[in-house]
């Protein structure tokens, strides 16, 4: 455990480096903006595409694998939205919740620290997860914030979510990097260098971004953030647990994979999302503040166990 917490410990500190140089001012909140931007467009993309270029398909992809992570990841999007239920939320306030206690920080996070600590064999399980974060959890989002406002699914939503997704450009960088792997073409030196290079930049600018902005997230409705976090910290990685260990038989290593993804605190770009429909920001800042904080103890125990530490 100690171990692994040390080898945890410098990716949390560039994380803390960050939110000391937005909380004392010397990095601005445009500063943090247009840094998230690089690493977003283009240092991300880089690392993603060069990934996934140096990848086939047929490698990454496991069925087992992506049954197990909708498994878990649904079972525990229902148990927020019951919870939510009962307390008298409406739906869009209930799909800002749900989407908080399952979708972790995989972009920012997960590929550069679990790749590190996990090997270079992770990078296919997270890729998957980040995709399937991506394409079902998102669009299920703007489904629901959408459909309850309009009472209805129209063809305008789903254009949109399409578009969505075609601007996003961390699934740009993985379909043309798989899309490269597909035709069999090798990366010419220049450009594997290239996006070497640029993507070189994604671990500590993704980092550093991260904590600059949690210094800009208020810790108001701590009781909410506080369930929120228990069940992303906890809940979601032990029922992606259960469905890849005990339900769907996914191989060891990979089960391990997706079980630490799962265990990564909120995300980001939940914020995003919540402050780009007006639905709920601050619940969302807090809950990312407080997941990340505590997740300093909590991705490394869950680490240790997939690995045996």
């Amino acid at each position: 455990m100690l171990a692994i917490f040390l080898k945890t410990l410098p990716f949390f500190a560039l994380i803390g480096l960050g939110y000391w140089a937005g909380r004392s001012r010397f990095f601005s909140a445009e500063a943090t903006a247009c840094l998230t931007k690089f690493v977003f467009f283009f240092a991300l993309s880089a690392m993603l595409f060069r990934f996934s270029a140096n990848l086939s398909l047929a490698e990454v992809w496991d069925s087992r694998l992506v049954i197990a992570y909708l498994w878990g990841t649904g079972f525990v999007y229902g148990i927020v939205s019951f919870v939510g239920f009962l307390r008298g939320l409406d739906v869009a306030t209930n799909a800002v919740e749900a989407q908080s206690a399952v979708i972790g920080n995989t972009g920012f996070l997960g590929v550069p620290m679990l790749t590190l600590l996990l090997g270079p064999e992770a990078i296919g399980p997270v890729l998957l997860v980040l995709a399937i974060d991506l394409v079902v959890f998102s669009s299920l989002f703007v489904i629901l914030i959408a459909g309850a406002r309009d009472g209805q699914i129209s063809l305008r939503l789903l254009r949109s979510i399409g578009l969505g997704l075609i601007g996003n450009p961390m699934i740009v960088a993985i379909s043309l990097g798989f899309l490269w792997s597909g035709l069999a073409l090798p990366l010419p030196d220049p450009v594997n260098e290239f996006t070497a290079i640029l993507g070189g930049a994604a671990t500590p600018g993704a980092l550093f971004a991260i904590g600059a902005s949690l210094a800009t997230k208020s810790a108001e409705r701590l009781q909410i953030a506080g369930w929120l976090s228990f069940c992303k910290l906890v809940l979601h990685p032990l029922f992606v647990a259960c469905g890849a260990l005990l339900l769907f038989g996914v191989e060891p290593y990979k089960a391990g994979v997706i079980i630490a993804t799962a265990a990564l605190p909120v995300a980001g770009n939940v914020y995003m999302l919540a402050q780009h429909y007006r639905v709920a920001p601050q619940r969302v800042s807090a809950a990312i503040l407080v997941s990340t904080a505590l997740s300093i103890v909590s991705v490394s125990l869950i680490i240790g166990w997939v690995t045996g530490v």
